[in-house]
């Protein structure tokens, strides 16, 4: 994960700096969107962030974590943590769902008697 690009916006500018603060903003952004979307309640936007299984690996221009950033870091990686988990289970819950109606007949239901009246 990189906050920007490179090789800055593409119209001659240089990328803006990346430091621990820039990064962690990035990141609780991601952690937002992951609620916003499973607020929505869309199975296959869900199914989306669960598919992503990249590892983050901090920019080797970053440097250790400064000293008064590590409880907000230690704040969001607990918040990544439960977010991650609510996922989990939001997709285990909606493969269930998917199973049971798979299973489901949707056939045509046995036949029902007709009756006609009809005089003789």
């Amino acid at each position: 994960m990189t906050p920007a690009p490179a090789g800055g916006d593409g119209r001659g500018q240089p990328p803006p700096p990346v430091n621990w603060t820039v990064v962690l903003d990035h990141l609780e952004g991601q952690v937002l969107e992951a609620e916003e979307t499973m607020a929505r309640g869309r199975a296959e936007e869900i199914a989306a962030w669960g598919r992503r299984s990249d590892d983050w690996i901090p920019p080797p221009s970053l440097g250790p974590l400064p000293y008064d950033l590590r409880e907000r870091a230690a704040r969001l990686l607990q918040h990544q943590l439960a977010v991650a988990e609510a996922l989990i289970e939001r997709i285990t819950q909606s493969q269930r769902q998917r199973d049971v109606a798979a299973r489901m007949s949707y056939g045509p239901a046995r036949p029902v008697a007709s009756y006609i009246d009809r005089g003789l």
